[in-house]
C-alpha cells in the first residue's frame, strides 16, 4: 500500500503567507484554506496513495515544552486570520472523507513520523507532504518527503529521497538531526552549540558522523581547540537539541494504515460548505461542480414543483402575465433572441421565435409596467431591445446585479455562482426539461432570495432606482457607438511610427549600439553596464527598468529621457492608434462595452476599447480626441463635474469651511494653500496652490507624507506638515477620517449616501499594511462611491430628459466624472443645458453641485 502523511499546521501555514488575503463578504478569511487544498490535490494527483492521513497539532504543550520551557517560545501566536480557517478546513476533509489526526503531548511531525515508521516495518510506501523541513530526517527507502510552498499563490512541490538530500546536505536523513543538535534551530529556539553555525556543523557531522562520536573523542579528533571548547561547553544543550530536534516515532496513535483509506465523500455537503465560504473554483477543482446543495436546514422553503408548457395560444399565455412577477431567460444566437423561457407562479413557458411574431411577444412583455420581469444580465437583452425600439420598463430585479451590490469583491457573477454562493429554494422539473426552463426557474429562486438580502440590508433603492435604470442607459449607449475618424488616426499613427523611428535612432546613437530597447534586459544592461549609471539591486531576471526607476534618473543621462519618450509614443502607438483602428466598426463607429460590476467603488469600467484610458495628461495623449467626431449634422456636447469628489468630500464631513469656501464660489485649492502656508489668498504662488491641489485630492484618497513628498517634490516632513496643517483647517474632514474608520471596524464595511456598500476585512487583519489599506480605502470609498452614483443618477435623468422632450440628441458617452452627448446642430444649446441642469440637480447637497458644457466638432474641441 502506498501512504500519504499531510503536516496540516505547516501547509495551511505556507498557504496563508503565500497567498493574498481572500475572504467571503462576511469577512471570513480563506485564503489558506483555498492553498491548502491546492497544494493538497497536486500532491493526491502526483502521489496516488490508497491511504490518507492528515496531521494537525494541538494546544496542549508537548513532551519537548515539558523538557525544555524554551522550545518554541519565541514563535508568536497564529494570528486570527488564520486560526479562523482551522475549523472550517478540518470540517471539510472530513466532509471529503479524509482522517484528521491530533495527539495531545504531541506535535504533527510525530504523527509523520509515527506514521512513516509504520510503513517502514509493514514493507508499504510512505509519502509525507509537509513545508517544514524537519521532516527531511524520514526519508529511507520507503519514505520520501515533498516539501510544499505557496509561490505568487501557486502551489509548488519539491520531492526529496535519501539521494536528494545527500546531494543537497551531503549527510544522510538521519545525520541531519545530529547537525540541528549543534546547529540548533531558530524558528523553533532549539539552542544547540553556542558559536557554531550551519557550515560548521555540517562538517563535524560529515567528519563525525553524530554527536555520541563527538562526545566520545572530544580530546583526540581533529578539530580547533576554539571549537573543541565551544563543543565541551555546550555538552548538555547538544543532548537537549538532539533530543527537541528528534521526531517521535512512537506517537500513542492508530497505526493501522486501513484506517487512514478515504471513507465516501459526503460531496453534497463538501458543495455547501465550499459555497458558503466562497471558494467556487475548489468546487470545480474537485468535481463537486455538478452536485445538488441541499438547503440549509433553518431554511423551511418546500420544493417548488414547476411545469414546462410549450403548446400554448401565446397571447393568451401573454394577457395572463398582467399584474404577476415573470422570471425570463433567453437564449441568444448572433445577437439576436432565438428563445424565451417565462416563468410565471408555477408555469414555464417556452417562446420559439421561430412560432410567432418576436417583436411583438416582446413588446407585449417589456413595454407593460405591470408585468413585473426578473433576468439575470439585462444589458445584451436592453440592446436588442432598443434596436428594435422597445423601450423595457417593469424590470424589478437583475440577479448579476443585485449580487453585485451585495458582493462587489466577488470574480464571477455567473448563474450557476450565484446558485451555489445563495442556495436558494429548490425547484423541481421533469428530467428532460430544457436548459432554458431551468435558467428562468433558477432567475426567479435567486431573485427570490437576492431580493430578501437587498431589502434587509437597505439597498432597495440602490437597485431599482441607480442600477437598473443605469444597465438601459448603457446598453443605448453600446448601441449608439461614438462616430471615429478613421482617416485621421490613420494619419496620426504614421506621425507617431515616423517620431518613434528617429528617436529610436537618437537612443543608439547616445547610447553607442544598437539593442532591443522594449527588452528590460537588453535595456538593463545598456543603461546600468554601458552608461554605468546608478542602478538598484540587481535580480534573476536583471535590472529593474520601470517607470518609476527611469524617471529617477532622468536627469543622470539623455538617453533616459529619450527612452521615456519611446514609451510614451510606443503606448499612444500600440495601445491607441492601432488599437482604435482595429475596433472601428462598419457604421464607422466605435462600439465600447459599459461594465457595471467590475469596480468595487461602483465606478462604471469601459473594455474593448477602454474609453475612459484615453490619455488626457499629455497634449500629444489629449490629440487623441481629436479622431472622435460628431457625425454629420451633429455636435458633440461635454459637460463635466467640477471637483465633484472635493463637494462630495464637504457634503459628507459637513466641513464647514471647506463648505463655506464652495457657496462662495471660491478657488479651493487657493483657499486650501493660503491656510497650508497661512498667508493671504493673494500671495498664494503657483507652486503653493498646485501642491494643495495635490493636497486636496490626496486627502481623498487617503495620501500620506510620503507618497505626497514623492508627488510634489518636497522633504517627507515638509509634506507631512501640509497634510496637518490642512486637517487643523478643515477640521470637519479630519474628524470624518476617524469617524469613517472606527465605523467601519464596527460594522465591517463602508457606504456611500445612497447605500452602496463596500465590505472591508483588512481592517481586522493582524497585518499593519493591509490593515492600513483598509483604513485608507474606508476613508477614500465613500467618496468615491457617491461620486460614482451621483453621475449615474445623472446619466439615467440626462437620457429621460432628452427622451421625453423627444430630442434626437444620444448620450454616447461617460468618462468618470465627464458625460457626452452626440446632439443635432440645431439641439446643441438646448442638449448643453438639459446636461448642466440634469447634472447639477442629481442630488442636494451641503454644497452647489457645478457642471460645464462645451460644444464642438471632435471631442477635442468639445473638452476645450
Amino acid at each position: 500500500m502506498k501512504m500519504l502523511v499531510i503536516d496540516g499546521n505547516s501547509i495551511l501555514n505556507r498557504a496563508f503567507y503565500g497567498i493574498r488575503p481572500l475572504t467571503t463578504k462576511d469577512g471570513q478569511y480563506t485564503n489558506a484554506i483555498f492553498g491548502f487544498m491546492t497544494t493538497f490535490e497536486k500532491v493526491l494527483s502526483e502521489t496516488n496513495p490508497d491511504a490518507v492521513a492528515v496531521a494537525f497539532d494541538m494546544k496542549a504543550p508537548t513532551f519537548r515544552h515539558k523538557a525544555y520551557d524554551g522550545y518554541k517560545a519565541k514563535r508568536k501566536g497564529m494570528p486570527n486570520e488564520l486560526a479562523s480557517q482551522m475549523r472550517p478546513l478540518k470540517e471539510l476533509l472530513t466532509l471529503l472523507g479524509y482522517k484528521i489526526v491530533e495527539c495531545e503531548g504531541y506535535e504533527a511531525d510525530d504523527i509523520l513520523g509515527t506514521l512513516a515508521d509504520t510503513c517502514t516495518k509493514n514493507g508499504d510506501e510512505c509519502v509525507v507532504a509537509t513545508g517544514d523541513r524537519d521532516s527531511l530526517q524520514l526519508v529511507s527507502p520507503t519514505v520520501s518527503v515533498r516539501i510544499a510552498a505557496t509561490k505568487m499563490g501557486k502551489p509548488e512541490v519539491t520531492l526529496y529521497d535519501e539521494a536528494a538530500i545527500m546531494e543537497k546536505y551531503g549527510v544522510t536523513p538521519k545525520q541531519l538531526i545530529e547537525v540541528k543538535a549543534i546547529q540548533g534551530d531558530t524558528s523553533d529556539n532549539i539552542p544547540g552549540v553556542a558559536g557554531i553555525g550551519e557550515k560548521g556543523a555540517g562538517d563535524l557531522i560529515k567528519r563525525f558522523g553524530n554527536i555520541d562520536n563527538i562526545y566520545k573523542n572530544i580530546d583526540t579528533i581533529d578539530i580547533k581547540d576554539n571549537i573543541r571548547k565551544k563543543l565541551i561547553a555546550g555538552k548538555e544543550s547538544a543532548y537537549l537539541s538532539h533530543m527537541l530536534g528528534t521526531i517521535c516515532v512512537e506517537a500513542p496513535i492508530d497505526t493501522d494504515i486501513n484506517s487512514y483509506i478515504p471513507a465516501k465523500r459526503d460531496s453534497a455537503g463538501a458543495a455547501r460548505l465550499m459555497a458558503s465560504l466562497e471558494l467556487f473554483k475548489l468546487i470545480d477543482k474537485l468535481g463537486l461542480s455538478g452536485e445538488e446543495i441541499p438547503i440549509a436546514e433553518n431554511k423551511i422553503e418546500k420544493t417548488k414543483k414547476l411545469n414546462v408548457i410549450e403548446d400554448f395560444n401565446y397571447n393568451k399565455a401573454i394577457e395572463g402575465f398582467n399584474g404577476k412577477t415573470v422570471s425570463i431567460a433567453f437564449r441568444l444566437e448572433d445577437s439576436q433572441i432565438s428563445e424565451m423561457a417565462v416563468l410565471c407562479e408555477n408555469d414555464i413557458y417556452l417562446f420559439s421565435f421561430e412560432s410567432f411574431d418576436f417583436l411583438a411577444a416582446i413588446k407585449n412583455i417589456f413595454e407593460y409596467e405591470d408585468i413585473k420581469k426578473q433576468l439575470h444580465d439585462i444589458k445584451p437583452i436592453v440592446a436588442i431591445l432598443l434596436k428594435n425600439n422597445v423601450e423595457p420598463v417593469g424590470i424589478v430585479c437583475d440577479t448579476i446585479l443585485a449580487s453585485y451590490l451585495l458582493n462587489p469583491n466577488s470574480p464571477d457573477y455567473s448563474i450557476e455562482r450565484l446558485m451555489q454562493e445563495y442556495n436558494p429554494p429548490k425547484f423541481e422539473l421533469a428530467e428532460n426539461a430544457p436548459e432554458l426552463a431551468k435558467e428562468s426557474a433558477e432567475v426567479s429562486a435567486l431573485s427570490e432570495a437576492l431580493i430578501k438580502l437587498i431589502e434587509e440590508k437597505e439597498q432597495t433603492k440602490l437597485l431599482n432606482e441607480i442600477e437598473i435604470p443605469l444597465a438601459i442607459v448603457l446598453a443605448d449607449m453600446e448601441n449608439c457607438g461614438f462616430m471615429a475618424d478613421r482617416d485621421g488616426i490613420m494619419e496620426y499613427n504614421k506621425e507617431i511610427s515616423a517620431r518613434l523611428d528617429e528617436i529610436t535612432k537618437e537612443i543608439y546613437d547616445t547610447v553607442g549600439y544598437e539593442f532591443n530597447i522594449n527588452s528590460p534586459k537588453q535595456l538593463g544592461s545598456a543603461l546600468f553596464e554601458k552608461l554605468a549609471l546608478p542602478h538598484g539591486k540587481k535580480t534573476k531576471s536583471g535590472y529593474s527598468t520601470s517607470a518609476e526607476v527611469l524617471e529617477s534618473l532622468k536627469y543622470e543621462h539623455p538617453a533616459v529621457a529619450l527612452i521615456l519618450q519611446y514609451r510614451t509614443y510606443s503606448k499612444l502607438k500600440s495601445t491607441y492608434c492601432d488599437g482604435l483602428l482595429k475596433v472601428i466598426g462598419e457604421d464607422g463607429r466605435i462600439h465600447s462595452s459599459f461594465n457595471q460590476t467590475e469596480t468595487r467603488t461602483g465606478r462604471i469600467s469601459s473594455t474593448e476599447p477602454n474609453l475612459q484610458n484615453i490619455p488626457v495628461r499629455t497634449e500629444l495623449g489629449r490629440e487623441l480626441r481629436r479622431f472622435f467626431i460628431a457625425k454629420d449634422g451633429c455636435v458633440l456636447v461635454d459637460a463635466d463635474y467640477s471637483q465633484i469628489e472635493l463637494r462630495v468630500l464637504a457634503h459628507i464631513a459637513n466641513d464647514k469651511a471647506m463648505i463655506e469656501a464652495f457657496k462662495n464660489n471660491e478657488d479651493i485649492h487657493s483657499i486650501t494653500a493660503s491656510q497650508v502656508f497661512n498667508l493671504p489668498p493673494e500671495m498664494v504662488t503657483k507652486t503653493m496652490r498646485s501642491r494643495a491641489k495635490a493636497v486636496n485630492f490626496g486627502i481623498v484618497y487617503g495620501i500620506g507624507a510620503f507618497s505626497l513628498s514623492k508627488d510634489i517634490g518636497v522633504t517627507r516632513k515638509e509634506a507631512d506638515n501640509y497634510i496637518k496643517n490642512y486637517l487643523a483647517h478643515y477640521s470637519g474632514v479630519d474628524e470624518y477620517m476617524k469617524r469613517t474608520v472606527e465605523n467601519a471596524k464596527r460594522d465591517g464595511y463602508v457606504t456611500t449616501m445612497f447605500g452602496r456598500r463596500r465590505y472591508l476585512p483588512e481592517l481586522t487583519s493582524s497585518n499593519f499594511n493591509l490593515r492600513a489599506f483598509g483604513e485608507r480605502v474606508a476613508r477614500n470609498m465613500p467618496i468615491q462611491g457617491t461620486s460614482a452614483d451621483i453621475i449615474k443618477i445623472a446619466m439615467i435623468r440626462v437620457r429621460n430628459r432628452l427622451k421625453a422632450e423627444n430630442m434626437q440628441a444620444k448620450l454616447i458617452l461617460q468618462v468618470h466624472d465627464e458625460l457626452i452627448v452626440e446632439a443635432p446642430e440645431n439641439e446643441a444649446d438646448r442638449t448643453a443645458r438639459i446636461l448642466e441642469e440634469e447634472m447639477e440637480n442629481a442630488v442636494k447637497l451641503n454644497v452647489p453641485l457645478i457642471a460645464e458644457a462645451g460644444k464642438g466638432k471632435t471631442w477635442y474641441e468639445a473638452k476645450a
